[in-house]
């Protein structure tokens, strides 16, 4: 399946708008009961903005080779997605021990990271369309 390459950019680009200003109301919420920026420093802005272009970018290249070196991509991608989301919590773990951390902020942290792939997933699927799996395949890279 084709996709131009304009089309890719702007859908890319609305992931990243759209993810961020969604993890901006997250950031919002999370100060407004009481997590510190200052010291849960991924409810800043600059730090999640330029997190969550990197995790769009870096999926959206992970989705594209997916789906073209794919036996399965919606298998895979199936299995995929949710799993990479999971793993992309873990970094956040540690936070819960910083001094004056609260878990507000690093529970909106990892909310963000479900927002990214709430927004995204859907862009690509419409931008990055996905043929149909192969039968009687493995869902395994090419």
């Amino acid at each position: 399946m084709e996709s131009s390459k304009g089309r890719v950019v702007v859908g890319v680009l609305a992931a990243i708008v759209l993810a961020s200003a969604g993890n901006t109301v997250v950031s919002f919420a999370a100060q407004a009961l009481g997590a510190s920026p200052q010291v849960i420093q991924g409810l800043a802005p600059q730090a999640y903005v330029f997190l969550t272009t990197v995790g769009v970018v870096v999926a959206a290249v992970a989705w594209s080779l997916i789906r073209s070196r794919a036996k399965r991509p919606n298998a895979l991608l199936r299995k995929l997605v949710p799993i990479v989301v999971v793993v992309s919590l873990l970094p956040d773990l540690p936070l819960f021990g910083i001094a004056g951390a609260s878990a507000i902020g690093v529970i909106g942290l990892m909310v963000m990271h479900f927002v990214v792939a709430g927004v995204a997933v859907p862009i690509f699927a419409k931008v990055l369309p996905l043929p149909a799996d192969a039968p009687g395949t493995a869902a395994v890279p090419a």
